[in-house]
């Protein structure tokens, strides 16, 4: 999952806890990167980004899968990642976290 978005964005600034989070719940799962697209806008480009925050998700084989532009909460994260076969890594107890 890519999330484009800046640093001073204010819908961004409110994903930005939320990313940090999917990143260290789904490590080693999925990848989940954040790129400043204010810093970087070459990659605005590449993604066709037409407003920000914008939220792709990529299946194994790199292939776009889904978009949503807007602020995406964790919940609406975690549902699209199941949709694409990632669950959340268990517990010690054996429950999803």
């Amino acid at each position: 999952m890519i999330d484009l978005g800046a640093k001073k964005c204010v819908p961004c600034k409110m994903m930005a806890p939320i990313m940090e989070k999917m990143e260290r719940v789904y490590k080693g799962k999925a990848a989940i990167v954040f790129i400043d697209v204010w810093e970087n806008p070459k990659q605005a480009k590449r993604f066709k980004i037409r407003g920000i925050p914008t939220q792709i998700f990529f299946n194994e084989k790199r292939e776009e899968v889904d978009r949503h532009l807007g602020f995406m909460g964790e919940a609406a994260i975690i549902t699209q990642l199941k949709k694409m076969g990632v669950s959340l890594p268990k517990t010690k107890d054996g429950k999803e976290s």
